[in-house]
């Protein structure tokens, strides 16, 4: 009798728990969707419209007659699963290949993680489903597989996954987009929509974050000092750099690459900075600074002084992460960098590790004990927000670098600079990184992570570092007194390619080719010049009757480019040189319709100026 009441009582609860979820059901871009929340202490509208033919949006309301803590919220849709090659997320990285959903694709995003939005893509490159929502500030899981048994896709966005402060009202705008265009123009338009918020209006970009950079990292380590950074600065410059970013190491006699004695902001190894910083400025470059924003080592002063005022420790960096959510913290941060470009005439900031600014299972979301923010994520918005309205105040063009992951829609407000993650040596991740970016990044400037190799690599291979990330802005981490002579041509060639087609390069229409295998042929033009480069064995398609010149870059370590010109015959002025700018060929040709093959030398080009 015992045990039979005890499963009544069971059964009960469920029974509950089932009654209290509450489910609505609506019709986005033909697919139909069903929304569950699995509680009851609010009421839920749901208003759909078009935007234009095959985007459609819907806006999800909560509202509660007092303040109440959000339920978990699921919206679900499927489709079959119709030429559906892979998905696009921003941490999809590598491997874009379509899950089974006993594994599904999944991406977190909030304020410093990720973007959210995926895209189903055909094998033809086409969109079959893009889908993204408004809220960047706060985390969402979006995920999406295949069910094995029916082949069928199925596509979820999951709100509230994590703890939540009390609110009053919220609102959500889902976007859904089946129109039959290229995946990245899908993802485009997925950028242009966050911009028309408020909230996501992207910061101006200087022209300096458009332009060539050299950075320490690689090259010096933690081990940076201004003898060195004056001499490659004066390499640099000459080549066509024209900022340096003095990385991770001038703020600390520390070297053993963790952060237990960073967050006082002295500079120990660098105590002439203000010195080091004019003569840079005397150079005719811009001057950078590293700092990991939410770090308090725990030999810092700082420690002492913000003691209390953490979310988190850092086993095995010996630092703990400060809590925004207190004024004083925000001030302190804030006071900080005022301080710097104040003193140093800094000309702007590589801002690090804004990630660990989030909740764990420990934090408390209230507003008390001398906290007035409940939500880390808005404490952190506050912060970022405050902090580029001081330093625009004194200089309005300062430079702000984020790197991978925190890249999303809302970074975009406070930085100008998108930076690859760390790959070094790893030319095609890269490229694969710095592609991604640029495809939701809007005119948000992006940026390559450094460029390094070893210096016994061949020329040609070298150069495929360079080659890899032409369409974003290079930065580059090499001893530029230490690499052999022909490494110094190959950076001076490209780089001045670069500089002359940089209208092309990062203002022109963008084009990635085939996502999962991972863009084998990236290509911009604009109305002078279409330049295409190839990172495997593609046939490059033209059309002559655009009139445009035409650049090919052979990125592999075959020689034959294939060219079929779709449009009519026209004749060219052609040109090929190696990856030190060597001419190897001058002759005149001419394009007949179809194909047509050429000679290049591996990481050289082909120029065809039209006649």
């Amino acid at each position: 009798m015992k045990n039979i009441l005890v499963h009544l009582i069971v059964l009960h609860f469920a029974f509950v728990a089932i009654s209290q979820d509450k489910k609505k059901s609506f019709t986005l871009s033909g697919n139909s969707v069903t929304l569950t929340y699995e509680s009851s202490n609010c009421e839920i509208e749901v208003l759909t419209s078009a935007v234009a033919d095959g985007i459609d949006v819907a806006t999800i309301t909560l509202k509660g007659n007092k303040k109440f803590i959000p339920g978990r919220i699921f919206v679900k849709w499927s489709a079959p699963a119709t030429n559906i090659a892979g998905y696009w997320s921003s941490q999809a990285f590598l491997d874009k290949t379509i899950t089974p959903d006993w594994g599904p694709a999944k991406v977190t995003s909030m304020l410093a993680r990720e973007a959210p939005v995926m895209t189903l893509y055909g094998y033809d490159d086409l969109n079959r489903q893009t889908f993204a929502v408004s809220e960047a500030l706060n985390t969402v899981v979006t995920s999406t597989s295949v069910k094995e048994e029916n082949g069928v896709v199925y596509n979820e966005i999951q709100l509230f996954s994590e703890p939540h402060k009390e609110i009053l009202e919220y609102t959500i705008k889902l976007y859904l987009d089946t129109r039959a265009v290229h995946f990245s123009q899908a993802l485009k338009d997925v950028s242009r929509w966050w911009e028309g918020f408020d909230m996501y209006k992207p910061a101006p970009v200087p022209e300096a974050a458009n332009l060539p950079v050299y950075s320490t990292w690689y090259s010096y380590h933690q081990n940076v000092g201004s003898n060195a950074i004056l001499k490659e600065c004066r390499q640099a410059k000459g080549m066509g750099y024209e900022t340096v970013i003095v990385d991770d190491g001038w703020q600390t006699m520390d070297s053993k690459r963790g952060y237990a004695f960073t967050g006082d902001w002295q500079p120990e190894r660098i105590p002439e900075m203000k010195q080091l910083v004019k003569e840079v400025h005397d150079i005719g470059m811009k001057f950078m600074l590293w700092y990991a924003v939410p770090f308090v080592g725990e030999n810092s002063s700082a420690y002492t002084q913000m003691q209390g005022k953490f979310l988190d420790y850092w086993e095995g960096q010996g630092t703990y992460v400060l809590d925004p959510r207190y004024p004083e913290v925000r001030e302190f941060i804030i006071n900080t960098y005022v301080r710097a470009i104040k003193e140093w005439d800094l000309d702007g900031f590589k801002l690090d590790f804004i990630g660990r600014f989030r909740a764990n299972k420990n934090t408390v979301l209230t507003a008390e004990n001398g906290r007035d923010y409940a939500s880390v994520n808005l404490a952190t918005d506050k912060l970022m927000t405050d902090l580029m309205t001081a330093l625009r105040q004194i200089k309005p063009d300062v430079l702000i670098e984020f790197r991978q992951p925190y890249t999303g829609p809302l970074m975009r407000k406070y930085g100008n600079m998108l930076r690859a993650s760390d790959c070094p040596n790893a030319a095609m991740v890269n490229r694969v990184e710095t592609t991604d970016l640029r495809l939701v990044s809007g005119n948000t400037s992006v940026h390559a992570d450094m460029l390094m190799w070893h210096y016994d690599d061949p020329v040609e291979t070298a150069a495929l570092q360079f080659l890899n990330v032409l369409y974003s802005v290079p930065q580059i981490s090499v001893r530029l007194a230490d690499i052999p002579k022909d490494h110094h041509k190959m950076i001076e060639f490209y780089t001045d390619y670069w500089l002359n087609n940089r209208d092309v390069l990062l203002q022109g229409e963008f084009y990635a080719e085939s996502p999962l295998m991972n863009y084998p042929l990236i290509r911009a033009k604009n109305n002078r010049k279409m330049i295409t480069t190839v990172f495997s064995e593609r046939v490059v398609d033209i059309d002559t009757t655009l009139e445009l010149d035409i650049d090919v870059v052979n990125a592999k370590s075959t020689q034959k480019i294939i060219i079929d010109n779709r449009g009519e015959a026209r004749e060219y002025q052609c040109f090929v040189f190696d990856c030190m700018g060597n001419t190897l060929r001058k002759e005149q040709v001419k394009l007949n319709n179809g194909i047509s093959v050429f000679e290049v030398p591996p990481s050289g080009l082909i120029q065809l100026v039209a006649l």
